[in-house]
């Protein structure tokens, strides 16, 4: 299955969620209580399986993602120790493109994604241009010297206030390491990766 590559907007919508988690899908800040579409329409109460599925897609579409990335994310998530969930949200924010993305080089993750695609990042002085590369706790990232002027990464350097906390970024060097595993309280609290995890369960035995 091809990663999605429509609007973030009718995503946003569709789920009452923002999708880049800054909230500018949705206007004056607020939430629509439609769905798309020409008049909207009301949302329904949604069964169990409607409630697993449905979180399951907004965290993919989210780090964007394909199905089968995400399935085998959590599929190695689940062998890991400790609690599921928390190791499977870990294990996304741990990928190369979502950590440029937490640096703040780029305004969202697919613009993050291109970025390492293209080769204009480095990892521990070399290049590295897997964007689901896990990253390991320690590794330096920096932007490849042609590139740091560029006008893209500028304009998310101004946008961008500050980092979380598992990240540390010199703006002024554009390089950063990444600390420690994130704390499950400095992810999105939109989030109920329990659905999810009782979503794969049903698949995965």
């Amino acid at each position: 299955m091809s990663r999605f590559t429509g609007s973030s907007f009718k995503k946003a919508r569709r789920y009452g969620f923002s999708i880049r988690e800054d909230g500018k899908e949705f206007s004056k800040g607020k939430k629509r209580v439609t769905a798309p579409g020409q008049h909207g329409a009301k949302r329904v109460k949604l069964s169990e399986y409607g409630q697993q599925l449905q979180e399951k897609q907004k965290l993919k579409f989210m780090y964007g993602l394909t199905e089968r990335q995400f399935r085998n994310t959590y599929i190695k998530a689940k062998k890991m120790q400790g609690v599921t969930g928390v190791n499977f949200m870990q294990r996304l924010e741990s990928r190369l493109d979502n950590i440029v993305y937490r640096m703040g080089l780029s305004l969202t993750r697919q613009g993050a994604r291109q970025l390492v695609s293209h080769g204009h990042i480095l990892v521990n002085g070399r290049k590295l241009d897997v964007p689901s590369h896990i990253l390991s706790v320690g590794d330096k990232i920096e932007v490849k010297e042609k590139i740091k002027k560029n006008v893209k990464i500028q304009e998310a350097l101004k946008a961008n206030v500050s980092t979380l906390g598992f990240v540390k970024f010199d703006k002024t060097k554009l390089e950063g390491v990444f600390k420690e595993l994130p704390k499950r309280e400095e992810l999105n609290q939109e989030i109920n990766e329990s659905l999810i995890v009782e979503w794969y369960n049903r698949l995965i035995k």
